[in-house]
């Protein structure tokens, strides 16, 4: 993905900036996506015996075909979602200081708001990476695979899958403005 492309291109980086890239966009980041990935994909196909290469999507069952092109949505929606909130918190509380975007930019034009945005990245990454992924699957065509290879494959792709996205979206996010943050609890009323 090319979000990192006039984000911030390099320029500014801190050494706290590299510290969050590192543990928290990549070590971090890959953790998760392999334990989520892999037991959602565990979830999905708790009745099942094995997963087909191939199926309609809902009515035919689980398989790697479809759940792998969702996952090229998924994956950087929710990660867009979280990475976004973990920036603009680093941020707010002084940990990372804000570097400001390349005018004019692909970074600048993306939406501002976390829902609108991880969409727009999920979008983008789904044409990005969608048709490659289907295409490796099929290409590789290795027929229908036992419930723990499909889960052991998931966390692996999302690794994978996560490695290349996480780290643009977190640069992204380097360049925002955090909004204030809302308050946890109503204020008391007074007596």
């Amino acid at each position: 993905m090319a979000a990192a492309e006039g984000a911030t291109a390099g320029r500014g980086l801190t050494p706290a900036h590299r510290r969050f890239l590192l543990r928290d966009a990549l070590l971090i980041a890959a953790v998760a996506n392999a334990a989520l990935n892999a037991l959602f994909a565990w979830l999905f196909t708790l009745n099942e015996d094995e997963i087909h290469l191939a199926k309609a999507p809902l009515v035919g069952g689980p398989s790697v075909l479809v759940d792998t092109v969702a996952t090229c949505f998924v994956l950087p929606f929710l990660t867009t979602l979280v990475i976004t909130t973990v920036v603009w918190k680093e941020l707010r509380e002084g940990h990372l200081s804000r570097i400001p975007r390349i005018a004019g930019s692909f970074a600048e034009r993306l939406p501002k708001t976390r829902l609108r945005r991880a969409t727009w990245v999920g979008v983008i990454c789904l044409v990005l990476f969608g048709p490659l992924s289907a295409a490796g699957v099929l290409l590789f065509d290795y027929g229908d695979i036992s419930v723990s290879e499909f889960v052991i494959y998931k966390a692996i792709f999302g690794i994978v899958l996560g490695s290349i996205v996480t780290p643009p979206i977190a640069m992204v996010a380097f360049g925002d403005e955090p909004p204030a943050e809302e308050p946890s609890e109503p204020p008391a009323a007074a007596a």
